[in-house]
C-alpha cells in the first residue's frame, strides 16, 4: 500500500508539473505572438517580410524536432525540458535586444534559436503528458494542452495590457524570458522518471529496430497528416489574427491583441471540457466535429463584416482547434512501449505546419492581404475532418 501511495502521489505531483510547464511553453509563445504587429511596426516589414521572420523561427524548430526524441532518450524529459528553457530564454533576451537596436539580421538569428529551444520543449512536454495520461488511465491529455492555451490566454492579455499602457516589446520579453529560464529549472524535479534509451522490444522479445521505425508506421504517418492540417488551423490563429483584424477590420494593435486573446480563451475552455467529451463521444467523432467547427470559425472571421462576428468567428475557430493536436498525441501513444517514438513522429509532422505554415501564409499575405490570405488553411481543414478515422483507438492486446 505504501508503494502504491508513493506512485500515485509522484504521478499526481507529475501531473501537476507537466501542468505548469505546458502553461509556461503558451505564456512564452504568446508573450511573442500576440505583439507580432508592434515586430512589423518597429522593424519597418510587411507581411511577406515579417513571414521570413516567422520562418526563422520555424527553421530552429524543425531542425530540433527530429533529433528531440534522441535528446530526451539521452538526458531525459526533465533534462530537455531545463535545456529548452535555457535556450529558449536566452533566446527571447536576444530578441530584446535586437528589437532595441532595430536589427532584422539579430531579430533572425535569435528567432532560430528561440525556434530550437521552443521544439525542444514542445516535444519534451508532450511526452511526459502521453507518460502521465497512461499511468493515470483517463483522458487528461487535452487539458495539458488547455495548460498551453491557458499560458498563451494570460500572454495575449499581458501583450494587450502593456500596448495599450505603451510598454515595449523588448521590456516585455526580458521579464518573460528570465520566468521561463526559472520555471523550466526548477518544475521538471517533480517529473516522472525515464530510463535512458534503451533497446525496444517486439511482442516476441526481439529487439525492435532502432531509428527510423516509426516513421514507418503507416497509422503514426497518418495521425501526423491529421494533425498537421489541425496544428496548421492552430499556428495560423496564434500568428495571425491579431494581424489580421488590424490589416482586414482597421481595429487598433490592441483590439487586435483581444481577438487573438478571445480565440485563445475559446480553446483553452474547450481542451479543459475536452477529456469528458472525448470520453463520452470518443476520439474520431469529437475530431470531425472539431474540424468542422474551424471551417465555420475560420469563414466567419474572414467575411465578417465588423468586430462583434470577427469575435465570434474567432471563438469558433479556437473551439475547432483546441483538441486536434491532443488527441494526435494521445493516438500515437496508444501503444505505450512504442509511444515516445511515435509522439516524437507526431509533434514533428504536427509543427511543420504550426511553424511553417504561418509564415507561407504571410508570402500569400503581401498578394491578397493576410486578411483574405487565411481561407487557404481551409484545405488542410478539410484533409484532417477526411482523415480522421486513424485516430480510432487500437484495441488493447
Amino acid at each position: 500500500m505504501t508503494t502504491s501511495t508513493r506512485s500515485d502521489t509522484n504521478v499526481n505531483a507529475a501531473a501537476v508539473a507537466t501542468f505548469l510547464i505546458f502553461a509556461m511553453n503558451g505564456l512564452v509563445f504568446a508573450s511573442w505572438a500576440a505583439r507580432i504587429p508592434a515586430v512589423t511596426e518597429a522593424l519597418s516589414l510587411t507581411s511577406g517580410q515579417m513571414g521570413t521572420l516567422l520562418l526563422c523561427t520555424a527553421v530552429g524548430s524543425l531542425m530540433a524536432l527530429p533529433s528531440a526524441g534522441w535528446v530526451v532518450g539521452r538526458i531525459g524529459t526533465a533534462g530537455t525540458v531545463r535545456l529548452a528553457g535555457i535556450v529558449a530564454g536566452a533566446a527571447g533576451a536576444a530578441i530584446a535586444f535586437s528589437l532595441m537596436a532595430a536589427s532584422v539580421p539579430g531579430t533572425a538569428i535569435a528567432l532560430f534559436f528561440f525556434g530550437i529551444g521552443i521544439g525542444l520543449w514542445d516535444v519534451a512536454q508532450n511526452i511526459e503528458g502521453a507518460d502521465v495520461e497512461h499511468r493515470l488511465k483517463r483522458t487528461i491529455m487535452p487539458q495539458f494542452h488547455a495548460a498551453f492555451s491557458g499560458g498563451a490566454f494570460v500572454g495575449a492579455l499581458i501583450g494587450a495590457g502593456l500596448s495599450q499602457l505603451g510598454v515595449g516589446l523588448p521590456e516585455h520579453l526580458l521579464v518573460i524570458a528570465g520566468l521561463a529560464v526559472l520555471l523550466a529549472l526548477t518544475v521538471p524535479r517533480y517529473f516522472l522518471p525515464h530510463e535512458a534509451s534503451g533497446v525496444e522490444t517486439l511482442d516476441d522479445g526481439a529487439p525492435a529496430p532502432k531509428g527510423p521505425t516509426a516513421w514507418r508506421d503507416g497509422r503514426t504517418l497518418l495521425i501526423g497528416v491529421v494533425v498537421l492540417g489541425a496544428t496548421l488551423t492552430e499556428g495560423a490563429g496564434n500568428d495571425w489574427i491579431a494581424k489580421a483584424a488590424v490589416d482586414g477590420l482597421g481595429t487598433s494593435e490592441a483590439t487586435g491583441a483581444l481577438l487573438f486573446a478571445l480565440f485563445v480563451a475559446a480553446m483553452t475552455g474547450m481542451r479543459f471540457l475536452g477529456g469528458k467529451v472525448i470520453d463520452r463521444f470518443g476520439r474520431v467523432a469529437v475530431l470531425r466535429a472539431s474540424m468542422a467547427a474551424a471551417a465555420l470559425g475560420l469563414a466567419l472571421f474572414v467575411f465578417a463584416g465588423n468586430v462583434v462576428l470577427a469575435g465570434l468567428g474567432a471563438a469558433l475557430w479556437g473551439v475547432g482547434a483546441a483538441l486536434a493536436f491532443p488527441m494526435g498525441m494521445s493516438a500515437a501513444a496508444d501503444d505505450p512501449k512504442h509511444a515516445a517514438a511515435r509522439v516524437s513522429v507526431v509533434s514533428t509532422i504536427g509543427y511543420v505546419a504550426f511553424l511553417a505554415g504561418p509564415p507561407l501564409l504571410g508570402y500569400l499575405g503581401d498578394q491578397t492581404g493576410i486578411h483574405m490570405a487565411l481561407l487557404a488553411i481551409g484545405l488542410p481543414i478539410l484533409v484532417a475532418l477526411l482523415l480522421a478515422g486513424v485516430a480510432k483507438p487500437l484495441r488493447a492486446k
